[in-house]
């Protein structure tokens, strides 16, 4: 174990008031790919930026395009929980991690065990026709051809938040909550570039700010802990209740 995860363990050990902050780089061990790396989405070649393809603009003029890229990209059903999210869900069983909030949308938290997911973008594994509202799950989403279609005949639009949409205001609140009564906040695979979710860890007050990324992020220097490891390498050496 290095000195900085022996320092992570210290912290966590002294700790029953844990919030973690994580992003893609949460999920990209699993398998998922992310945005901003060098082999991520928005480095990939397509007929449109991905970050236009995924704009509520887009989708509402160009649905066959859109879905082409979603299930193409966005729907992994391959994908398993690793070591990060397994010990995040352990956290929260002993007490110590009080939520889990996400920009991820591949539903990895839930799978591992955890309870208290705060879904910043919303969700792949949630669905909702947008005539009459009723709920599709992944598989109908996944296995569609073309567009899919609730059985009343209108559009089915996942629950993720696209570009030009708001975050959900109780999503938002009960995040800020969370972290403003936080002890220790811990940053995990995200670059802290999509703003308004990355603008919640202004509200941390408490004694220690941890950050674990492989990149350099903006937060860095505020950190009283900085490790440049695999976050599902991190959390593997780490006990809860020395176990």
């Amino acid at each position: 174990m290095s000195g900085e995860v022996e320092k992570l363990q210290q912290i966590i050990d002294q700790s029953n008031n844990i919030v973690f902050f994580g992003g893609a780089g949460v999920s990209t061990e699993s398998g998922i790919p992310d945005f901003r790396s060098v082999d991520g989405l928005y480095n990939q070649k397509y007929d449109y930026p991905p970050e236009t393809i995924l704009s509520h603009t887009f989708f509402m003029r160009n649905p066959e395009a859109f879905y082409k890229f979603y299930q193409d990209k966005m729907l992994c059903d391959t994908a398993k929980p690793n070591a990060a999210h397994l010990k995040l869900a352990e956290l929260e069983k002993a007490g110590k991690l009080k939520a889990v909030i996400t920009q991820n949308i591949d539903n990895l938290h839930q799978q591992a065990g955890s309870r208290k997911v705060l879904e910043l973008h919303g969700s792949v594994h949630r669905n909702y026709c947008m005539r009459c509202g009723k709920f599709y799950g992944f598989e109908h989403m996944k296995n569609a051809a073309g567009v899919p279609k609730c059985s009343c005949g209108g559009t089915i639009k996942p629950d993720v938040v696209l570009y030009e949409e708001g975050l959900d205001n109780d999503v938002i609140s009960e995040s800020i909550r969370c972290i403003s009564n936080a002890d220790v906040l811990i940053i995990g695979g995200t670059s802290l570039a999509v703003y308004p979710a990355a603008g919640l860890i202004d509200y941390f007050n408490g004694q220690h700010l941890v950050v674990i990324n492989m990149a350099p992020g903006p937060r860095d220097k505020y950190a009283d802990l900085l490790i440049t490891d695999p976050i599902g390498k991190v959390f593997s050496q780490i006990k809860v209740n020395g176990k």
